[in-house]
């Protein structure tokens, strides 16, 4: 029985080319995109006083994984049409098809290697780009000044409580143990501001919420009255002040999950971020398509001058699915799109399209 594989050692040859040019096009794209990204949000960074080159390095540890996370896919369809094009020229393919192998068992190791690859995307978009992502939201919140302590809090939340409003620029904890930090309560009737209320603290109590110590400025009259521990904004439940803005790119898969759990406990709409929980695991994975989609460069004779044409068709082929899978996920944020199918149809319609034109053109 054929194996489905080449040799071992073609494997393991071809699969380390593949990596190689994979995570040097990774590297090289990295150093490009954020030298040009510290050109825009340097002079922002050190504006704010007291900032300095410590800042411009921690803004960039926690925009970098960002950046991987984006381009990793492009940087393995590159990878893919770099190693395929190399061993086209060699004649390398022409000995492998020559043995007897198909186009799918040439092309066996890199999918296997690909298949790492995205293990290894969701392993750090998960560990290492949501925690980056929601960090560097909160320092843009506060235009780079100081840096939130807790990076797992929630910040400038904004909550309609009858006709006032009340603003927190913290919470922390969830359900009944949330605790709020620096609350600012604007008491209005028929449109008009009749007074503001702040509090440091701020914590569950009944059906409100209890704050302390408060004082109270009376628009009318201009002064300010100490209130000492208040209690405000009754029927407004945790959820929402802690599910107010839930960031997806910001959470963990497992995090993301329980805050839709959350949100549909309390009867909030979901979809859309049910359709990002889905692309956590198929965005990743969308780089196992890579190799099926740049195999066209690999076949055919390299010397008849359509090798050139052929990783044009290429990356043409991995373009049009970044672009499929934009729309389709901007269309499950609007609602137009089940999330499933948001997260899920560009994966299914490329792998048919990918699997079609090999068949088509090489087997």
């Amino acid at each position: 029985m054929t194996s489905f594989f080449p040799s071992r050692t073609v494997s393991l040859y071809m699969g380390r080319m593949f990596l190689l040019r994979t995570f040097g096009v990774l590297a090289g794209l990295v150093l490009v995109l954020q030298a040009l990204d510290l050109l825009g949000e340097s002079g922002k960074i050190l504006a704010v006083p007291g900032n300095g080159d410590a800042e411009v390095w921690r803004y960039m540890s926690l925009r970098v994984p960002e950046i991987i996370a984006r381009f990793l896919p492009f940087s393995v369809l590159l990878g893919t049409i770099l190693t395929l094009i190399t061993m086209n020229q060699n004649s390398e393919i022409v000995a492998l098809k020559s043995s007897g192998m198909s186009a799918h068992q040439v092309l066996a190791p890199l999918i296997l290697a690909s298949v790492g690859v995205a293990v290894l995307s969701f392993a750090f978009n998960d560990r290492i780009v949501a925690r980056a992502t929601a960090t560097l939201d909160q320092w843009q919140k506060v235009n780079y000044g100081a840096l939130p302590i807790d990076r797992g809090d929630r910040g400038n939340v904004w909550v309609r409580t009858g006709d006032d409003l009340v603003q927190v620029d913290q919470i922390k904890g969830r359900g009944d143990t949330a605790q709020l930090g620096n609350i600012t309560l604007y008491e209005r009737e028929g449109g008009s501001l009749r007074g503001i209320v702040t509090a440091p603290t701020g914590r569950r109590s009944g059906d409100g919420w209890a704050i302390g110590p408060a004082r109270r400025f009376d628009v009318a009259s201009g002064k300010i009255v100490q209130l000492g521990t208040t209690v405000i904004a009754r029927g407004v439940t945790p959820d929402q002040f802690t599910l107010a803005t839930v960031d997806a790119d910001g959470l963990s898969f497992r995090a993301l999950n329980a805050a839709i759990d959350d949100l549909a406990a309390a009867g909030r709409p979901t979809k859309a971020l049910e359709g990002a929980l889905w692309h956590k695991l198929s965005g990743p994975l969308s780089s196992v398509l890579m190799p099926l989609l740049g195999a066209v460069a690999a076949f055919g004779i390299a010397r008849s001058g359509k090798l050139f044409v052929r990783a044009v068709i290429g990356m043409a082929l991995g373009f049009a699915y970044f672009v499929a899978d934009n729309f389709a996920l901007a269309m499950g944020n609007l609602g137009a799109y089940p999330p499933f199918l948001a997260a899920w149809a560009p994966f299914l319609l490329f792998l048919l399209i990918g699997e079609a034109v090999l068949l088509r053109t090489e087997e």
